[in-house]
């Protein structure tokens, strides 16, 4: 999995990233009008986006969006349910037996918030998920974020701040933290 990253727009780097993601973005729209018993396609298509077959036991549910594909890892048990976003620029990690809801968003890339500089970088941080965390309908992982071991992220939930193993995570009520 990547570490934190900062990637100019407008380089090599940046059109490599966003070249994939065009492929990507063609390859799940195929998966994601597939007849659902089509397990062949799907396990086709899901080995093209993530660039490997996916593992022993994993479900996910179409519809299924990521934007790289590459950098993200999946461990054997994982369920994922319909309609979810895997933004994965700078690594998603989900562990055995973790299960996400319905419209669940993981981000791992941003920008800076400075003006001057958000128009000229993308910056990114993994999202570490640990084992037998269970991710409710609707919640929002956001860049850098790790969730330990057997914790509990509820429905709508916006998650910012690394999550401790064994916890209940609530609430997705913004506040403004400053102004300029």
């Amino acid at each position: 999995m990547s570490s934190d990253r900062l990637m100019r727009i407008h380089s090599a780097e940046f059109k490599a990233m966003a070249e994939r993601v065009l492929r990507v973005t063609e390859l799940t729209s195929r998966l994601n009008v597939l007849p659902f018993e089509d397990e062949a396609g799907k396990a086709r298509l899901f080995e093209q986006i993530l660039g490997k077959p996916l593992p022993p036991r994993v479900t996910i549910y179409p519809p299924f969006y990521t934007d790289h594909g590459l950098h993200l890892e999946l461990a054997e048990r994982v369920f994922i349910n319909q309609n979810c976003t895997f933004l994965d620029y700078a690594g998603i990690r989900l562990a055995e037996r973790v299960m996400v809801g319905p419209k669940v968003t993981f981000i791992t890339g941003g920008h800076p918030v400075d003006p001057e500089e958000r128009r000229l970088y993308l910056t990114g941080a993994p999202i570490d998920v640990a084992e037998n965390v269970w991710i409710g309908a609707g919640a929002t992982i956001l860049p850098g974020v790790t969730i330990g071991r057997d914790s509990v992220i509820a429905a709508g939930a916006v998650v910012a701040d690394d999550v401790p193993p064994a916890s209940l995570v609530t609430g997705g009520k913004a506040t403004v933290n400053r102004s300029w």
